[in-house]
């Protein structure tokens, strides 16, 4: 009997040279994939992180008054390990955002404003495969981002936009969802994946509040154990992996 065969993953399209990452919370993409945006950054490329809420509903112990400031601070520390200067948050409200107009017109005049041809997003999905359920956040987010796509190139759409100073921009070609349990395409971690634990790590309020385990073999393990299994499917190298949407 023959052992049935794996389906390989893509690499990501590489004819590009700006990308905007939209994800709900502080840490998100750094769960997700800043291996590699720490990957691209070297590669001199443009990545923009924009973000809809600053995490502020996230630690128990802690008011969302004082929560906010110190989850920013350690999103832009993050951001900055995997080279990434400019991150930009919408002050929707931490664990209530609504998949909406409103939220697709922020992130349309984010995409509008940065003009991307990748944009990035984490899991829009009910679950993650089919295992544990997701958060209302991050389907909003992931939800509206896909559509924000389209919307950011439509002049009819959000009007308002143009008169703000936004001109359309259709000029996004894909659209890569990570964390999903259907990926089509993957990057090589392996240049990225010491910087991505570091990335993580920065969100150490938060990961010492989510587990009593030492926060560098936490993060450490969570990061590799991730980018291996994906290996199986992108020639055994530690991965990344994108659900990607072609525009």
């Amino acid at each position: 009997m023959t052992e049935p065969t794996i389906t390989q993953l893509e690499p990501m399209p590489g004819d590009w040279r700006r990308a905007l990452a939209v994800v709900a919370h502080p840490d998100d993409l750094e769960y997700g994939c800043s291996a590699a945006i720490a990957v691209w950054t070297d590669e001199g490329r443009e990545v923009v992180y924009v973000l809809a809420t600053r995490g502020e509903a996230g630690i128990d112990t802690l008011p969302p008054a004082e929560c906010a400031p110190l989850r920013e601070r350690e999103q832009r520390a993050s951001a900055a390990v995997v080279g990434v200067s400019e991150v930009e948050f919408l002050d929707h409200r931490d664990g209530v955002v609504e998949y909406g107009t409103a939220l697709r017109r922020d992130i349309a005049a984010a995409i509008r404003r940065h003009r991307p041809e990748l944009v990035i997003t984490l899991n829009h999905r009910d679950t993650w495969g089919g295992v544990a359920w997701n958060t209302p956040d991050h389907v909003a987010v992931g939800r509206a981002t896909l559509d924000a796509a389209a919307d950011a190139g439509n002049r009819w759409i959000f009007p308002e936009l143009t008169d703000q100073g936004l001109e359309p921009w259709n000029g996004v070609r894909w659209v890569a969802v990570a964390g999903s349990s259907s990926p089509t395409h993957a990057v090589d971690a392996t240049p990225g994946l010491e910087r991505a634990v570091r990335s993580l790590l920065e969100h150490r309020t938060y990961i010492e509040v989510l587990t009593e385990e030492d926060p560098e073999m936490y993060v450490r393990g969570f990061l590799t154990g991730f980018a291996e299994a994906a290996g199986e499917r992108f020639g055994g190298k530690p991965a990344v992996t994108f659900e990607v949407f072609a525009r």
